[in-house]
């Protein structure tokens, strides 16, 4: 240990951390490039050119001048993805319990409604959930 000291060990474990932090950055913005709809076929070439040839350049004018799209673009993906998810619960859940399967849902939705209420206890909960789901 004593040929390479704690502070060398430090500096070395920094320079790693801002290398894998660039790489993901790298990523994050190559994917972003072919994700954005509004720029043509010869921005995006260009700035893949950019971020290739100056990999380091690249990618922070990139962050510079389309960082704020970027994040834009990154949370309409989120959306997109969260109300695709949720249309596929609802189908699944309307389509799960065949013909009834839409108003089984609906019923343990209401019952767990009433029992967040108060109106009806654990116990009353339970029975007819089991009854529901028998």
């Amino acid at each position: 240990m004593d040929e390479y000291p704690l502070l060398n060990l430090f500096w070395t474990m920094l320079w790693f951390f801002l290398w894998i932090m660039w790489l993901f950055l790298l990523f994050k913005v190559i994917t972003d490039l072919f994700r954005d709809h509004e720029l043509n076929g010869w921005a995006k070439a260009g700035w893949m050119i950019l971020v290739i040839v100056l990999p380091f350049l690249g990618v922070l004018l990139y962050v510079i001048f389309r960082g704020r799209s970027m994040g834009k673009r990154e949370v309409a993906a989120a959306q997109e993805r969260e109300a695709a998810f949720k249309s596929y619960i609802r189908q699944t859940a309307s389509e799960g319990g065949g013909a009834t399967g839409g108003a089984d849902v609906d019923q343990l939705a209401r019952l767990h409604d009433l029992k967040e209420k108060g109106a009806i206890s654990e116990e009353e909960y339970q029975q007819a959930k089991a009854k529901i789901l028998a």
